[in-house]
């Protein structure tokens, strides 16, 4: 069964050259996390326009993709490393279909979450990622297909490692996250 790994927040602001600031550097919360209408509370997104908001409240990672890009960087990949606010297991995120809605949580607390678009790479992934050690990641990324999904919040709970992730509504739209990307 799908499961929730991690629900990661802001670690810390870094520098950035390209906005100024950066919220990327996410890790795991050890406890259960509360999600609004903007996301998990204690989190940041610094660049409003292209990250956060309604539709872009939260992003969503699988620890498959994880797992691909450990093997292909040489390197471990904790979870929030991707800047992702959810890790997850055992469900095929690139594949979502737009308007999908997922349960996380079993109780009266989880929270509904539906998936809006891909995760479009940019400069400071980049750069986050390893700057000229790693060329032409932006392409890397995105020709991969292992892209993650915003979500928007349809109701508001809380999440934890080990909830179960449950697909609740499923839209008759063809159109997936990674379908999206590539159109």
């Amino acid at each position: 069964m799908p499961e929730l790994l991690a629900a990661c927040v802001v670690r810390d602001l870094r520098p950035d050259r390209g906005n100024g600031v950066t919220a990327i550097d996410k890790v795991a919360v050890r406890s259960r996390a509360k999600i609004g209408p903007y996301g998990l509370r204690s989190d940041v997104q610094v660049d409003r326009k292209h990250h956060g908001g309604f539709d872009k409240a939260i992003y969503a990672y699988a620890q498959e993709d994880a797992e691909y890009w450990e093997n292909e960087l040489g390197r471990e990949l904790p979870a929030g490393w991707f800047g992702e606010n959810l890790r997850v297991s055992g469900i095929d995120v690139n594949a979502a279909r737009i308007g999908e809605q997922w349960r996380i949580g079993t109780d009266e607390a989880s929270v509904v979450l539906e998936v809006t678009m891909p995760r479009t790479p940019c400069g400071t992934f980049a750069r986050w990622v390893g700057g000229e050690h790693e060329r032409g990641w932006v392409k890397r990324f995105g020709a991969a297909g292992r892209l993650g999904a915003y979500l928007r919040v349809v109701k508001r709970g809380s999440v934890g490692a080990g909830d179960p992730i449950e697909v609740v509504h499923s839209p008759d739209t063809e159109l997936t996250v990674l379908g999206m990307f590539r159109a």
